[in-house]
């Protein structure tokens, strides 16, 4: 897992088919916000992503660069972002290598193999880890204000 402090690793996902996305161009530039979540229509899923999206103003007062991320296909991807009007990234680890990378990945989640734990990571501008958060259990909420202050200190 990485953890605060530790250089974060830039990577490369798409939101759509055929349209890669270089999160590690903006990591060292600007707050990247990670938002890994189990499942894109889930209710806890879909609870945290609108409520990046309803609180938007602030993350663009901050200078964030926020990505959501799960392991569903980049087609569920695009049709998630679009349903419900996120007005930033949600890309598609499908082969699961950054969730994994980042220790954001179940081994079984109720059956499931290999499905994206709800972790959130703020990744300074100076490249380091300034939050690392990974939870085990996919009903547990994210702390917004946490993630906010991380990306704000």
């Amino acid at each position: 897992m990485i953890r605060t402090g530790a250089k974060a690793v830039g990577f490369t996902l798409p939101a759509k088919p055929g349209e890669p996305v270089d999160v590690g161009a903006h990591i060292g530039s600007r707050p990247v916000v990670l938002l890994f979540f189990p499942l894109a229509f889930s209710p806890v899923c879909t609870d945290e992503m609108c409520a990046f999206r309803d609180d938007w103003s602030a993350w663009e007062t901050l200078g964030a660069k926020v990505y959501g991320i799960s392991i569903d296909s980049p087609f569920v991807a695009a049709k998630f972002r679009a349903e419900l009007g996120i007005p930033f990234p949600v890309l598609s680890d499908f082969n699961k290598q950054v969730a994994a990378s980042y220790g954001a990945l179940h081994e079984d989640l109720k059956g499931m193999k290999g499905v994206t734990k709800r972790a959130a990571f703020v990744v300074g501008r100076d490249g380091k880890v300034a939050y690392a958060w990974v939870s085990d259990n996919p009903g547990v909420q994210v702390d917004f204000d946490a993630i906010k202050a991380a990306v704000g200190g």
